[in-house]
């Protein structure tokens, strides 16, 4: 990436958004480059960097498709399915477990609360 403009942060020129930024305003980037860069300090860690880019040449979001959607359910589905019982938790299983909770811990009444 070349040089670009390095601004502190809050100090941004007015034309120039962050991808969330973006993304809020139904924008994308489409493919520009990275027009310049913002620096937020931090005490005991390097600065946090994001990128920005100019909000006249992005481009609005692509639609959601529905065979966009049902790929996207299915993915959210498979978080949910627990790979030990079969069964939909309910919640995204966490990935520190591997499966739904009444799976890792067996032992323990779940309806005890």
């Amino acid at each position: 990436m070349a040089t670009v403009p390095v601004y502190r942060w809050r100090l941004a020129p007015d034309g120039l958004a962050t991808r969330r930024q973006l993304r809020a305003a139904g924008l994308r980037p489409g493919g520009q480059d990275v027009t310049a860069q913002l620096e937020r300090p931090r005490r005991s860690r390097g600065p946090l960097i994001a990128y920005l880019y100019r909000v006249d040449r992005a481009l609005p979001v692509r639609p959601m498709t529905p065979a966009k959607a049902a790929a996207l359910a299915r993915a959210n589905a498979a978080r949910r399915t627990c790979p030990n019982c079969r069964t939909d938790a309910g919640y995204v299983i966490s990935a520190s477990l591997g499966m739904c909770t009444p799976c890792a811990y067996p032992d323990i009444d779940q309806h005890a609360a």
